[in-house]
């Protein structure tokens, strides 16, 4: 019985050693600090956290298709990409990622953004200034 004890415990301290090791190398979830819309230039404007060896990651987003809902309601959702997802995480950054909406066809729209890890994050983007016949 002992000697099943002293090997439980030495399993458990092994295991334990190795998350030890392996945790301060694994890259930590990107999330949103905040998102907004600029009218002014017709761009998302989206500051993601995210923990990395340098400050330089590149943000891309891949759009899912627009669900128009009637009566000028659409949605739309937006995965955000970090192209450094497996960045060892070191240091805190934040980086503001500019997305032009100029040819943006699902709209007015609530925009949701998220990542991998399931944050989200909905903004609001107008009609288009001066459509008329188009919401």
């Amino acid at each position: 019985m002992r000697d099943q004890t002293l090997s439980r415990a030495t399993g458990l301290a092994l295991g334990l050693a190795l998350i030890a090791v392996i945790a301060p190398h694994a890259a930590c979830a990107d999330t949103f600090q905040s998102a907004s819309y600029d009218p002014g230039t017709d761009e998302l404007v989206i500051v993601m956290a995210y923990q990395g060896t340098n400050p330089d990651h590149q943000f891309s987003l891949t759009w899912e298709r627009c669900i128009d809902r009637g009566d000028d309601r659409r949605t739309i959702v937006a995965e955000v990409l970090d192209q450094q997802f497996q960045d060892a995480a070191r240091q805190d950054f934040t980086k503001t990622v500019r997305v032009s909406m100029a040819d943006m066809n699902c709209r007015p729209a609530v925009v949701t953004l998220k990542t991998a890890p399931g944050f989200r994050y909905t903004v609001t983007i107008p009609a288009r200034a001066g459509d008329a016949s188009k919401p």
